[in-house]
Formats: structure tokens, sequence, C-alpha cells
């Protein structure tokens, strides 16, 4: 589990410090303000330290981040996520199970760098990074444009993910939070998400009727690629899951009964980020850290700030809630003039 982390010049982030990580872990703020940068900065950490070492990889966790970095940011060379303007070097630590991930580079920094301290041993666990995108419909197309072609287009979140979602599903006993997991998934989509290996797509199967998934509603792949991670078994115990908007074309409703099964996941190990919009998404997570008794942390970017709060502590203030507040006084006022 990422306990800590601490980013200094990093692209829009130029200081910041979120310390007391939980298992469910918020963050909020106006667009632009870094959200998905954190996730993803966090997210380039822990895929080259689950990739170091495992199976006949070779490459040294140097050149593992700094491939990782490059096809994640998509930038000309790394140096350039130096926050621009600053002519110090750009750091990254993350505390992970009490142990060091340390490492930093300059602004003319190209594809490689030396400057890492290490001391997380090799994971074995799988993480991923779900974007506010869908990927089913586009599948083919994520892996065509790296696998074959190696241009720029869909970042590394959308590669690992489309890889991760290629695995078969696994026959046999699943954990039995997944299991139960995967049954209320189903129940919000009335219906499962599946490959279909004959026709080489991806289908949306409802009782006996069956419809590509082209045509299916966004929030049922959405829900759908959760589930077949779950399926497949490439989420386990120690995962750690990154979702940029969870709220993305979800009912209201599904988005709280989404966030449950969230909540349940994280029960049997599973570390969830999130970045978020929604007031939903944060009422609920404050509703379910009340009822469960249970930190859930908060990051809140304010004026290039980021500001941290506990939802076991209550509602953060920040404009999400605020524009809220402010539509119900203004509803008020024409109820009431």
């Amino acid at each position: 589990m990422i306990e800590q982390v601490e980013l200094s010049n990093f692209g829009p982030l130029p200081d910041l410090n979120w310390s007391g990580l939980g298992k469910i872990n918020l963050v909020i703020g106006p667009n632009s303000s870094g959200k998905t940068f954190l996730l993803k900065s966090l997210y380039a950490s822990i895929k080259s330290l689950e990739g170091y070492k495992r199976g006949n990889e070779n490459r040294s966790l140097s050149e593992l981040l700094a491939d990782k970095l490059y096809w994640t940011f998509q930038v000309d060379k790394i140096g350039d996520l130096v926050t621009k303007g600053q002519s110090e070097i750009l750091t990254s630590k993350c505390i992970i199970n009490g142990k060091d991930f340390e490492y930093s580079f300059g602004k003319d920094t190209t594809k490689k760098f030396a400057s890492i301290e290490n001391q997380v041993q090799p994971i074995g666990s799988d993480s991923v990074f779900l974007p506010a995108k869908e990927v089913l419909s586009m599948h083919h197309i994520i892996l065509k444009s790296y696998d074959r072609d190696k241009v720029f287009g869909y970042d590394d979140t959308y590669i690992d993910l489309a890889r991760a979602l290629s695995l078969k599903l696994q026959q046999g006993r699943n954990y039995d939070v997944s299991a139960k997991c995967r049954s209320k998934l189903e129940a919000i989509t009335g219906g499962k998400v599946e490959f279909d290996d004959a026709a080489g797509v991806w289908q949306y199967r409802k009782g006996n009727q069956k419809f590509h998934i082209g045509v299916t509603a966004e929030g049922i792949k959405k829900i759908g690629i959760l589930d077949t991670l779950l399926g497949n078994r490439y989420l386990t115990p120690q995962s750690i899951v990154f979702i940029d908007e969870p709220e993305a074309a979800l009912h209201p409703r599904a988005i709280s009964e989404f966030l449950e099964i969230i909540s349940d996941l994280s029960g049997m190990g599973i570390q969830f980020f999130m970045a978020t919009h929604s007031y939903f998404v944060i009422k609920k997570l404050y509703l379910i850290a009340q009822k469960m008794n249970c930190s859930i942390p908060v990051l809140s970017f304010e004026d290039n700030q980021g500001k941290g709060f506990d939802l076991l502590d209550g509602m953060p203030k920040n404009p999400i809630i605020d524009e809220s507040i402010e539509l119900y006084k203004e509803e008020i006022d024409l109820v009431l003039p």
C-alpha cells in the first residue's frame, strides 16, 4: 500500500506532500489543477516496481521507470515533466509498505536517469488505471497503436488496461469478496460484458440477447471493465486501482452502488486512488467513512495548493461543495423570495 507521496517540481505539482494515505483515497479540485497528473505519477512508480525483476525482465528499475514515465506522460523527453520555469530538479518519493522509493532528474533529462533509490521489495500484485473514457470499444486499436505502431496516442494507462482486459477469465473459486462484488456489478447493469472469442469482439449480454459493445451504454462498459478485471484475477489483494472520474457516464444511483463495491474491495486489501469533480462521489464516500468508521483521506487542490482532509472528520471545504451550496441557496431564494 502507498502510505505517503512527496512530489517537487513535478509538472503542475510544484510542492506536494500527502501523508496518512488509506485504503480509499480521493483527489478533488478544479480542472487543470493536477489531479490526473498526480494519479499518473503514482501509477508510473507502482507499475515500475511491479515490473522490476518479474519473470525474465532484466532491465534496471531506472530503465523501467524512465520508459513508464515516457509512455505514460508522452513527452518528447522526460525532463519536460519538470515544472516549467523551475531550475530545480524534479523529485518524487513514495513510502510503500513502510519502505522508500525515490527518484529525481532535471529538465535536460532525455529517456534515462541514474538518480534512484529503492528499498521496496519486488511486488507480485498487479495495479491498473481506469481512465474516464472506456476502452472496450477501442480495445484492438489501443493495442495496435503501441504494440505494432509504437506511436503516441493512447498513453500507457490505456495500453496496460487493454492488456489486462485481454487475459482470459479464470475458472474455479474466486476470492469471496471478488465473487460477491461481481454479482453486485451485474445487478447494476442487469447483464454481463464479455469477450466473444469467435467473433473477436466485446459484447453486452442481457438474458438471451447480445449487443455489440459499440451500441452499449458507456456506464455499462465502465462497470464491465471492473467486472472483467475481477473475473480474470488481474486484481487481487494488494493491487492498487487508480480511477479518473469514477462518476463518468454513471447515473447517481449507480455511482453510489459502484462506490459501495469499491468499499467492499478495499476490505480485501485493494487500495484505491480516485480523482473526481462530483459532489455525489464526495458525499457518498463521506457516508461510507461515517458508516464504516474508517479513514478516507482527501487531497483538495485550491489555489495551486493541495490541502489534506479526512472524510471521517467531516465534509471538506472545497469548490465542488461550495457550488452545490450556492445552487441550494439560489433555489431557496426562488422559493422564498
